[in-house]
């Protein structure tokens, strides 16, 4: 006889966490949610899913309680706040923050898991929107080993490529490895389109020759096409990555370690942001070109 599914909760609930949490309850699962806005949940409560007031709540009805939030400061208070979940969690349960959140964080918010039988895991993602859409994040995991096997069948629903890292902490580092990558991507990507156009190139037919060869990037293939068609509509908002790239910075000035395309980028983003552009994609890094035009 198959064992009853765990029930699983998920806190969250907006471009990427609607997608990743309908999945899970697309595969049988009895799914809790909570999101601090009701009616971004209102779809997938009419789905099925269970309604949530609070993160205190929400703990104390699930086994697994997956959480996408918008910054550190975010996942502190859902997580140690006195309505938060680990002071609510069962004893068993498991917690899995997909936030791109602090490395020191992640490591903290573990050992306090620990000491109340809880497994805590640091499990940021990479796929943007359409990663989320498709079920096809790539997922990286910090942890203890036997708390992230607990948990590998419901991160298999949401990811295409799930690595274990490391302890407490690795997920969140690994990431940080991403968004350092994607950051001088960006940069890049946008000036070779910018370039083709200033040339008299078709930059769609460019995009062509240039997409499958040894430039080619998930930006390039699928965020380049967003700028061109002047959509600008967030898979992942600017502010968010702001976010991202100041906790890199941060981390490797503790390592002392010196990024000069990383410090280009953020800085190029904040000027995005103080032009009032923080609620759009990555992709409107293309506008500080464009509108030279």
């Amino acid at each position: 006889m198959e064992s009853a599914k765990q029930i699983v909760g998920f806190a969250g609930i907006g471009v990427m966490g609607k997608s990743m949490a309908g999945h899970i309850l697309d595969k049988g699962y009895e799914v809790h949610v909570y999101n601090r806005t009701p009616s971004k949940a209102q779809e997938l409560v009419d789905r099925g899913a269970v309604w949530h007031d609070s993160p205190s709540t929400l703990a104390q009805a699930c086994d697994i309680v997956i959480t996408m939030l918008g910054y550190p400061q975010d996942v502190e208070q859902v997580y140690t706040g006195e309505d938060g979940l680990i002071p609510h969690a069962k004893s068993g349960a498991y917690l899995i923050d997909m936030t791109t959140s602090s490395p020191l964080l992640a490591r903290r918010l573990a050992e306090q898991g620990k000491e109340k039988g809880i497994g805590v895991l640091d499990a940021p993602v990479s796929g943007g929107d359409v990663g989320a859409k498709n079920a096809k994040l790539s997922i990286m995991v910090g942890g203890e080993k036997e708390d992230y096997e607990a948990v590998l069948p419901v991160l298999e629903i949401m990811g295409s490529n799930i690595v274990y890292q490391g302890t407490a902490g690795a997920g969140q580092n690994t990431k940080m490895c991403n968004q350092i990558a994607i950051a001088s991507n960006m940069m890049g990507v946008t000036e070779a389109i910018v370039y083709a156009e200033k040339a008299g190139l078709d930059p769609r037919n460019v995009l062509k020759s240039i997409e499958t060869g040894a430039a080619g990037s998930f930006s390039l293939s699928n965020l380049v096409p967003r700028m061109l068609d002047g959509d600008f509509e967030p898979g992942f908002y600017i502010k968010h990555f702001i976010k991202d790239m100041g906790i890199a910075l941060e981390s490797a000035a503790e390592m002392k370690l010196d990024l000069p395309g990383l410090k280009l980028a953020e800085s190029l983003y904040r000027k995005l942001a103080d032009a009032g552009y923080e609620d759009k994609g990555t992709q409107a890094l293309y506008k500080l070109w464009n509108e030279q035009k």
